[in-house]
């Protein structure tokens, strides 16, 4: 459901206020993005992971070891992916202490 033209105004207004109010977390939140999420070493994570699934399960009835190699791949694959995103979670719990600590020094300046 788009805004109407008052909630735009008041949305613009607010955007406006947090960009003269810290640009420097309104930029980390800008470059923080769904897509810069996923960096080259997920997309290679899951990808690892999809084709050990398709090794498994095309080659489960021909040949166990096979598939068992591809079992494998798929572990290896999915350590990788949550490695990964552990990494990111542990900056990003970083970033949230220092913007807290930030938005604390801006209160007491304030008070």
């Amino acid at each position: 459901m788009p805004l109407n033209e008052d909630e735009q105004r008041i949305l613009e207004e607010i955007e406006r206020q947090f960009y003269e109010e810290d640009p420097e977390l309104a930029r980390s939140v800008a470059d923080a993005s769904w897509r810069s999420s996923f960096r080259p070493q997920r997309r290679m994570a899951i990808a690892g992971f999809i084709v050990g699934l398709i090794v498994m399960l095309a080659s489960f009835t021909a040949n166990v070891w096979i598939a068992a190699a591809g079992f494998l791949i798929m572990l290896a694959s999915a350590g990788w992916l949550a490695m990964s995103l552990r990494q990111s979670t542990e900056v990003g719990s970083e970033t949230f202490e220092s913007w807290l600590e930030r938005a604390r020094q801006r209160w007491s300046r304030n008070s």
